[in-house]
C-alpha cells in the first residue's frame, strides 16, 4: 500500500470536515449537520477505496462499457427526471439521496478512455482514432453541458488529452486539439464582451446569446469575470467576497470558526461549504493554511503519478493519469475561481468540499490508483 497517499487523502478529508464545520456553524437551519453528513460519506467513500484496492483494476476491460452505457443513462435521465436546484437539473434522487450523474460519468469516460488505450500505441497515432476517443467522451461532456453544468463539462477535455499523452499518441495533433480548446474559449469571451461594445441592442443581444444556446445565467458569470466591477450586488457578490475573504486572512489568518466574511454571512452560506470552502480554509488559516493545503494534492499528485511510473502495464498507467488529471483540474480551478483567476463555474474542491456523489467517486478513483500500486511488478 501506498500509505503517504492515504495520509494526503485523509489530511484533505480531516480538512474538509473541520471547515464544513465552521461554514455552517453559525447556520440555524436543518443544514448545520452537513458536517456529520460529510463524515458519513468519507467512511462510505473509504469503503470503496479499500474495495477498489483490493479489485484488479485489469478486470474493468470487462464492465468498462457498460459502466460507461449506465452513465450515459443516468446523464440523459438527470435531463427529464432530475430535481433543479438553482436552475440546474444535476441531480437524481434515489430513496431521499442525491445523487448527481456528472461525476459518474467522468470516471466513466476514464475507465473506458483507459480499456481502449491499453492496446499497441499505433492504433492511436491516426488522427481519426483519436477524434472516436475525443467522441465518447464528447457524448456525456455535451449532456452535462445541458444541465448546465459547465465546470463539470471542462474537465473532460484536459483528462482525455494527457491519457492520450501518456498513451504515446502523436504531439501534433494534440497541440491542434489544445490551440482548438484556447480558440473556443477566447471565441466564448469574445461573445460576451464583444455585442455590447458594438454598440447592439438588447433585444438583438438576447437574439445572438440564444442563437449560440447561452444561457442568461452563464453569460452574467462570464461578464462578472471580465468586468469585475459588474453587478457587485448581484451576480459579482460571490466572486467578490471571496476574493475579500480570501485577501483578509493575511498569512496566518484570523483563526479557526472566527472568519468574518464566513460568520456574517457575506460569503453567502448556500455556497460557503460547497464551490467556496477554499475561502473559508483561506481567511480563517491564512496563506499558511493555503499552502498547507496545497501541499495535501501536491502530495496526492505526487502518489498518483508515481503509481503510474510503476505500474505494470500501459492501462494501468493511462488509468492512474486520468484520475491523477481529474483531481488536478477540480483543485485548480475550484482555487483559481475563487481568488478571481477564473470565471466562477461552480466545480468543488476534491475531498474538501461538502457532496456525497462526488466524495464517493472521488475516494473509488484513488482506490483504482492503489490498485494499480500493489498490483506493480
Amino acid at each position: 500500500m501506498n500509505w503517504v497517499m492515504i495520509l494526503m487523502i485523509v489530511g484533505l478529508i480531516v480538512v474538509g470536515v473541520c471547515f464544513i464545520y465552521s461554514a455552517t456553524s453559525v447556520r440555524e437551519d436543518s443544514t448545520v449537520d452537513l458536517y456529520a453528513k460529510q463524515i458519513k460519506w468519507a467512511l462510505a467513500g473509504m469503503v470503496c477505496y479499500l474495495g477498489t484496492t483490493l479489485f484488479d483494476y485489469r478486470r474493468l476491460r470487462d464492465v468498462s462499457w457498460l459502466f460507461y452505457i449506465v452513465a450515459l443513462v443516468l446523464l440523459v435521465a438527470v435531463l427529464f427526471f432530475g430535481t433543479r436546484i438553482y436552475g440546474a437539473k444535476r441531480w437524481l434522487m434515489f430513496m431521499g439521496v442525491g445523487v448527481q450523474p456528472s461525476e459518474i460519468g467522468k470516471l466513466a469516460v476514464i475507465i473506458l478512455s483507459a480499456c481502449l488505450l491499453s492496446p499497441a500505441a499505433e492504433k492511436f497515432e491516426r488522427l481519426p482514432a483519436l477524434w472516436r476517443l475525443f467522441l465518447l467522451a464528447g457524448i456525456p461532456m455535451l449532456l452535462v453541458m445541458k444541465e448546465p453544468d459547465l465546470g463539470s463539462a471542462l474537465v473532460y477535455l484536459p483528462v482525455v488529452v494527457a491519457m492520450l499523452f501518456v498513451a504515446g499518441a502523436r504531439i501534433k495533433p494534440l497541440v491542434l486539439l489544445g490551440v482548438s480548446g484556447v480558440a473556443a474559449v477566447m471565441l466564448v469571451l469574445a461573445a460576451v464582451a464583444l455585442p455590447e461594445q458594438m454598440g447592439m441592442s438588447p433585444e438583438h443581444q438576447e437574439q445572438f446569446f440564444h442563437a449560440i444556446r447561452m444561457s442568461e445565467y452563464q453569460r452574467n458569470r462570464i461578464e462578472v469575470f471580465l468586468q469585475p466591477g459588474k453587478d457587485p450586488m448581484g451576480t459579482g457578490w460571490n466572486k467578490r467576497q471571496s476574493e475579500i475573504a480570501v485577501g483578509s486572512g493575511g498569512l496566518t489568518g484570523k483563526g479557526f470558526l472566527s472568519g468574518t466574511q464566513n460568520i456574517l454571512g457575506f460569503l453567502p452560506r448556500t455556497v460557503a461549504p460547497t464551490d467556496f470552502i477554499f475561502s473559508v480554509i483561506t481567511e480563517e488559516l491564512g496563506f499558511v493554511g493555503a499552502l498547507g493545503v496545497l501541499t495535501l494534492y501536491g502530495g496526492l499528485v505526487f502518489c498518483g503519478l508515481y503509481a503510474a511510473m510503476v505500474a505494470r502495464d500501459k492501462m494501468g498507467r493511462v488509468l492512474c493519469v486520468g484520475i491523477v488529471m481529474m483531481v488536478f483540474t477540480h483543485a485548480f480551478v475550484n482555487m483559481a475561481m475563487t481568488i478571481g483567476v477564473l470565471p466562477v463555474v461552480g466545480i468543488p474542491l476534491p475531498l474538501v468540499s461538502y457532496g456525497g456523489t462526488f466524495m464517493v467517486i472521488t475516494l473509488f478513483a484513488l482506490g483504482l490508483i492503489q490498485s494499480v500500486y500493489v498490483r506493480r511488478p
